[in-house]
């Protein structure tokens, strides 16, 4: 277990269904990084990106490997999203990848409003992933709007949501984030893009890293897309044994 725990997310200006630019964007950002955890948005070789027919991966496919030889040679695990086509259906689906095993997690709430229920298929299951011995909930973007199914019923650690969040909605991104840490007395950790995309929707990023009482921290480093965060198990084990909200939780099922 690591005490301790070194989380680098980067916010950057997607390239337009271009998996080639972004992943070669990557390849500098990662160069020589010292981390145990790499954090990138939602279908961060695409954008958000509707023409799933077009942009769809294989499962395990290019992307996936490609993130596979990043955390086998940093010896750190990375994960993000990426338009994904299995039994002929599309999915928003989220690789969690260590040097070692694998987590996949498809996104569960689709953004009718932007047509992602036409484009793409709901998951089903709630992922949580272990590593380091620390323990991460998955989820990606507007998933993130639903407290139920961030619901801490399994005494995870952290929430990982990775998002293309635009910017004229970035309040309530903010508050999301901030109150799903307050509620599971759970670190959450929100990485977003920057820049346009093909929608002309714009984004401001405002990756944001919150503990498990509210308080945001702080970058230990920035660069202009890498944010490097520390984050602390002692802190978690000590607001849980302090407060003990988390022992009065409703027991429920999800149907």
């Amino acid at each position: 277990m690591k005490k301790n725990l070194s989380i680098s997310v980067i916010e950057f200006d997607i390239e337009w269904e271009n998996p080639q630019a972004n992943l070669e964007f990557l390849e500098d950002q990662l160069e020589s990084i010292s981390t145990d955890l790499v954090i990138l948005p939602e279908m961060f070789t695409t954008g958000f990106s509707m023409n799933a027919g077009k942009i769809a991966e294989e499962p395990f496919g290019k992307t996936y490997q490609w993130m596979k030889s990043k955390a086998v040679q940093g010896n750190f695990a990375i994960c993000g999203s990426v338009s994904t086509k299995e039994n002929e259906k599309f999915y928003n689906r989220m690789y969690f990848v260590t040097p070692n095993e694998t987590k996949v997690y498809d996104k569960k709430h689709l953004f009718g409003y932007g047509k992602e229920t036409e484009a793409y298929s709901a998951g089903n299951e709630i992922i949580t992933v272990e590593y380091l011995g620390w323990k991460f909930r998955l989820i990606v973007c507007y998933d993130l709007r639903f407290p139920v199914w961030c619901r801490n019923s399994d005494e995870y650690d952290a929430l990982i949501c990775v998002a293309n969040w635009p910017a004229v909605r970035v309040e309530p991104w903010k508050a999301l984030l901030k109150v799903r840490a307050i509620e599971n007395m759970a670190y959450v950790v929100g990485v977003n893009r920057i820049g346009t995309d093909d929608y002309d929707l714009k984004y401001n990023g405002n990756s944001k890293v919150f503990d498990p009482v509210g308080e945001e921290l702080k970058p230990k480093k920035s660069a202009q897309s890498l944010l490097q965060f520390e984050i602390s198990k002692e802190i978690i084990e000590n607001y849980r044994k302090n407060y003990g909200f988390l022992n009065d939780r409703d027991q429920f099922e999800l149907k």
